[in-house]
């Protein structure tokens, strides 16, 4: 079966891409990086918050604090304690220390660090001094405390820039419309760093030259909704005239099948504006026209909802695990394990792992032939582990390494075909179910919605609910899901899987 290819490789493929007109033929020009050529392109599921980490680094700040405050009350002075942890901590978000300005180097940031430290420090030496029982342990302590803090904001400043170097804290966008207005947008993302773009996109090719400040024009609309670096791209943003009402319209009607976010990029009053439109674009809060994407908070809950769930599932489960591995090595020639690509968040292509269920030889990875009642390509141990839903199970590694989560849409193999069409024509919102990470189980599943999909009916109803789980989607509902999900698979004797 044909590997996913590696990250270097997908980013020398896209250096060597040609233009992509929807109509084919096309132009000779050869698409480039750009002038932002992040060094690696990372998935958006992989993305960092620098707002939620600054938050972070804030509460661990407070705990540092409270903690050298009651070492200091120990001591002997409780109001030196509490004045130094209150102004340390006033000063710094005074001063702007959880910042993190693009621009801003290490040097600069602990100087800012330093003046609340320092006022901090003069305060409580000042209290100690004053209550006439000044000992030298004291100021050990409060020098040593000051010390730890700043030291804890140099490893603030180097996280955050090591986040941004590697691409998690920076958004890559595309652009729809080689216009002046892209040419505003490029050249404020290039000033403030805000934004990776990686390419535009337009419809009248004939026209649109090679590239806009470096960065390569790559194809037109229709060459945007299978471009092989959408699944690396946070927003579409559109930079037509927001007074071409009409346009904006038929853009937004064709682009919003994408489950990428789209923005309009509206270009009013001078450089300071556009920089300051573009970060509000990067942080999701400007012109948002389709497909807002979750809070990165809910996003973080989900995550740590996830990781907990499937450690103790693997802990539960691995017994079985090791019995099912056995039966299905015993049963038929072949391997343990069944890996076929997926598309995941952002229609990611993810390789899922299940217990191979069907004879090695007749395994369809590209789901071109659904599972049926009576399917010859199933074994005897596959019937058991698909009809009790313990083929699924391996996918526990696939949420640990971030690809899934414990509910979500299920997973749907690229390429899949439902009578002789693929799967994901037959329904305009298709993408949309990739606005959230596939789920081991899911809203669907337990709706009677499982198996195979082998109707445009069924289609249509498995893609109705997986965009209902996602509108609705919260830590008490994914709870809901887990629970019945079990008495719901026991339950169920008519389904095929």
């Amino acid at each position: 079966m044909p590997q996913p290819a590696s990250n270097a490789e997908f980013v020398a493929s896209v250096e060597a891409a040609p233009r992509v007109p929807s109509g084919g033929g096309g132009d000779p020009g050869r698409a480039r990086r750009g002038p932002f050529r992040p060094g690696e392109l990372i998935p958006t599921r992989a993305r960092l918050d620098a707002r939620l980490l600054a938050r972070t680094f804030r509460f661990v700040d407070i705990a540092v604090a409270a903690l050298i405050a009651v070492g200091v009350t120990v001591e002997g002075h409780p109001l030196a304690a509490g004045l130094w942890a209150a102004t340390v901590l006033i000063a710094l978000r005074a001063l702007h220390a959880y910042a993190f300005p693009r621009r801003e180097n290490l040097a600069n940031h602990l100087a800012r660090a330093g003046v609340a430290l320092a006022a901090a420090l003069l305060a409580a030496i000042t209290v100690v001094l004053v209550s006439g029982r000044a000992e030298a342990a004291t100021f050990w302590t409060l020098l040593t405390a000051t010390a730890l803090v700043a030291g804890l904001h140099g490893a603030w400043w180097t996280i955050i820039a090591r986040g941004r170097r590697q691409g998690r804290l920076t958004p890559n966008i595309v652009v729809v419309g080689a216009t002046a207005n892209a040419e505003r947008l490029i050249d404020a993302a290039m000033r403030t760093g805000e934004v990776n773009v990686l390419g535009v996109f337009d419809d009248r090719l004939d026209r649109a030259p090679e590239n806009i400040m470096g960065v390569p024009v790559l194809g037109d609309t229709t060459a945007l909704l299978d471009h092989r670096i959408m699944p690396y791209v946070d927003r579409v943003v559109i930079t037509v005239q927001s007074t071409a009402l009409a346009r904006v319209r038929q853009l937004v009607d064709k682009l919003g099948v994408l489950p990428n976010p789209l923005n309009l990029f509206i270009a009013v009053g001078g450089p300071d504006e556009d920089a300051a439109a573009l970060a509000r674009i990067a942080a999701g809060g400007e012109n948002e026209l389709s497909g807002a994407a979750p809070a990165m908070r809910h996003a973080w809950i989900k995550r740590a909802q996830d990781l907990v769930v499937a450690s103790l599932g693997l802990l539960l489960a691995g017994p079985v695990m090791l019995a099912v591995a056995l039966a299905v090595k015993l049963d038929s020639p072949g391997p343990i394990f069944f890996r076929q690509r997926r598309h995941g968040f952002n229609n990611e292509e993810i390789l899922v792992w299940k217990f191979r269920s069907m004879r090695h030889e007749m395994a369809d990875a590209s789901a071109a032939r659904q599972i049926s009642a009576n399917d010859d390509r199933v074994t005897r141990v596959g019937k058991f582990i698909r009809k009790t839903s313990l083929d699924e199970l391996p996918q526990l590694f696939n949420v640990l390494r971030g690809e899934m989560s414990i509910v979500g849409p299920r997973p749907h193999a690229i390429g899949m075909k439902t009578g002789g069409v693929e799967s994901a024509k037959l329904v305009a919102q298709y993408a949309h179910r990739h606005r959230m990470k596939p789920g081991l189980t899911g809203w669907a599943a337990i709706k009677g919605s499982r198996g195979p999909v082998d109707t445009p009916e069924s289609v249509r109803r498995r893609v109705a609910l997986d965009v209902e789980y996602i509108e609705r989607q919260s830590f008490w509902l994914d709870l809901y899901v887990i629970v019945m999900t079990i008495p719901c698979l026991l339950g169920d004797r008519s389904a095929v899987r």
